[in-house]
């Protein structure tokens, strides 16, 4: 049954009387309501970042960047392991990921199926002469959206717009140039924007002139980038653009993402305001602002004005996820997947916008932070988690941030709930020795193996309303908002330069506004393209888009290394310390220029043997 939730209601009737997945052309194309159930399952298949048809899952695509470990599957993110090949591709080869796997060709033929019968199926109402055309351009927003994913994992890929045969017909093609690829979606997106209404009216999930435009800026966003433009194996068709010039390519996603800033396929905005910051941002004013960033995330049942294009999930209706269960603290029973890594844990910003330190006393100083109690009273911000921006509290469970009440086994020692990743120590003289292990640590008597390697959780998608194990989370995926696209228009122009640098600084602003922080100010573009890739990082943290970035712009060799433990000691006395133990790493990292790509597995490229495979693979 088709899990998108305006196929789940309307749909059910059919789906009980015919299966679509074993159907038969002609009677799906001859009933609208099994033509409009085929196309529910082309959705169900789309997959969005950890999967749209299973919802959020486990192991997401942050795991394959700098930004969190998985610590149940670390192996299976290859890319960082230095192990990735066409015969081992971990999570780029199997379920998990398989929105960006060679697999969406099963999805992209039943789309060119659907566009091939559309015009044929019966029109018997007023009614149907709207909804056909609809579902006409929901089709070409789909098979666009599978192949910006396969674009952005693989280059250039084989175009097919009509039905086929995956076997058989396979054996003959060839992959397109990356600029044939480009030009393909985009054809399919133009027309997608022609025939899709506004979101105004529509059914919450389905494709809107909005979101088909806002995949428009995400694609020609990406296709500026260094990667593609000459960065690497630059003669090479499949990989790097061989026509038009990159400053082109970025006055084309400017004017892409202008489009959508302006309203000319729908109403979009941030949520919460926008307006200048306070002067002052005290602790009741940053939670203020992160409550408002978090509720982004944790909406039910509706949409507000920053969602463009998502999931939504309902216990009604019988679709929900399980993120708490899956990457929530171990304290809680949760399997703590996920958590943050504490280098980008330092790039949040203090909350008045100054960079973070992690010991401004001792500038050098980045691996212990140990203070008194009377210290830590007179200046409070010597706790490296107190005095942070509202989207580090929004964003992280670090050790004493504010959650929900414990499970009745943990309430005894934690009637606060409050997250606990740190170690009590003993008394004096024995201070040097563990009294109580925090309950969401690796020596919790919690489900120790569940906890935290690296000292952090992830708290973004979490619910509070979602207590325990067992329970499933109702909140959105929103797989594209407002806030990306305000994020491609900026870095088009910062790139390109010139007059349109304050243009980019402006758009930057209205994100980190709404995230409480004050206006960036400069005039020097590589400060600004400094600016403008950490607070992307910062504000779409966790929601899949690293991936892309790190490889657009070739930092994966900077920014992919080992991860090391963050310890938090509590002293009987009232002192603490805070200790990253850079001497062992909780998991060892790898990272080989040849990644910037995925390669075709072997097993694809036994079918088809004369796909040419990406470079630096065997």
């Amino acid at each position: 049954m088709a899990m998108m939730l305006l196929f789940a209601t309307s749909c059910e009737d059919v789906l009980d009387q015919k299966a679509v997945d074993a159907f038969n052309e002609e009677s799906v194309f001859e009933d609208i309501n099994l033509t409009k159930a085929y196309l529910g399952r082309c959705y169900d298949y789309i997959g969005v970042d950890n999967n749209m048809l299973l919802g959020l899952r486990e192991d997401i695509l942050a795991g394959a960047t700098d930004e969190v470990l998985c610590i149940h599957r670390p192996g299976e993110y290859t890319n960082i392991k230095g192990t990735m090949s066409p015969d081992q591709l971990g999570h780029f080869g199997n379920w998990r990921f398989n929105w960006i796997t060679w697999s969406l060709y099963g999805n992209i033929k039943n789309v060119n199926i659907f566009l091939a019968n559309i015009d044929n199926v019966p029109i018997e109402t007023s009614s149907d002469e709207v909804l056909l055309p609809r579902m006409k351009g929901e089709a070409y927003f789909i098979r666009a959206f599978d192949y910006v994913n396969l674009m952005r994992s693989y280059g250039g890929v084989v175009l097919i717009d009509e039905p086929f045969e995956l076997d058989q017909d396979f054996l003959s093609v060839q992959r397109s140039s990356i600029d044939e690829t480009l030009d393909f979606i985009l054809a399919d997106l133009d027309q997608a924007i022609s025939l899709l209404p506004e979101k105004d009216g529509i059914e919450q999930g389905r494709a809107t002139k909005g979101a088909a435009a806002a995949l428009k800026s995400r694609i020609l966003s990406w296709s500026t980038g260094i990667l593609m433009n000459g960065g690497y194996q630059p003669s090479n068709p499949l990989v790097s653009f061989q026509s038009g010039s990159r400053t082109q390519r970025l006055e084309a996603a400017k004017t892409a993402a202008k489009a959508v800033i302006d309203g000319q396929h729908g109403h979009y905005a941030l949520a919460g305001t926008t307006d200048d910051p306070p002067a002052e941002m005290t602790e009741e004013v940053v939670m203020q602002y992160a409550d408002n960033f978090f509720s982004i995330f944790t909406q039910k049942g509706e949409w507000n004005d920053e969602a463009i294009w998502g999931v939504q999930h309902l216990q009604s209706q019988g679709n929900t996820t399980t993120q708490n269960r899956w990457w929530g603290p171990n304290g809680y029973h949760n399997w703590g997947n996920n958590g943050p890594n504490e280098p980008v844990v330092r790039k949040f910003e203090m909350a008045n916008g100054e960079p973070f330190q992690f010991d401004k006393y001792d500038p050098g100083n980045t691996t212990v932070r140990e203070f008194t109690a009377e210290e830590l009273a007179e200046d409070p911000e010597r706790n490296p988690y107190v005095g942070r921006e509202p989207r580090f509290y929004a964003t992280v469970f670090f050790d004493g941030a504010q959650w929900m009440q414990r499970p009745s086994d943990g309430q005894g020692i934690d009637p606060e709930g409050r997250i606990q990743t740190g170690y009590f120590m003993k008394p004096a003289p024995n201070e040097d020795e563990i009294d109580q292990a925090g309950l969401d640590t690796r020596q919790s008597f919690i489900e120790s193996w569940n906890g935290t390697k690296n000292g952090y959780y992830l708290k973004k998608y979490q619910d509070p309303a979602t207590v325990g194990q067992h329970f499933n989370n109702e909140n959105a995926w929103i797989e594209m908002r407002y806030a990306e696209v305000l994020l491609d228009y900026a870095e088009a122009c910062i790139e390109l330069g010139g007059d349109n640098l304050q243009e980019g600084l402006d758009a930057l602003n209205r994100v980190r506004n709404r995230a409480g922080l004050p206006d960036r100010v400069t005039s020097d573009q590589d400060q600004a393209r400094e600016w403008y890739r950490k607070e992307r990082q910062l504000e779409m943290f966790a929601e899949g888009d690293r991936w892309y970035m790190m490889r657009k712009w070739m930092i994966a060799d900077e920014v992919i290394e080992d991860v090391y433990h963050m310890k938090i000691y509590h002293y009987a006395d009232g002192s603490k310390k805070w200790f990253y133990d850079t001497a062992q790493s909780v998991d060892d990292r790898q990272w080989n220029d040849s990644f910037y790509w995925l390669p075709i597995s072997r097993t694809e490229m036994n079918k088809a043997p004369q796909l040419q495979q990406n470079p630096g693979y065997n």
